[in-house]
């Protein structure tokens, strides 16, 4: 949970300096941030599933 909050916390922080950012960068922080998370999210189903 604590890496969701982190996540959260750092796209927040992106979003705040996007507009200080060519959209290059800001599109490959986007991308990086939402790979991550999509990880977590896959890794968090497979741990449910092995759980029950």
């Amino acid at each position: 949970m604590i890496f969701l909050v982190a996540a959260l916390l750092l796209l927040g922080v992106l979003l705040g300096s996007v507009a200080h950012l060519p959209v290059p960068v800001s599109l490959l922080a986007a991308a990086v941030i939402g790979g991550w998370l999509l990880v977590f999210a896959v890794r968090q189903r497979h741990a449910r599933r092995q759980h029950h």
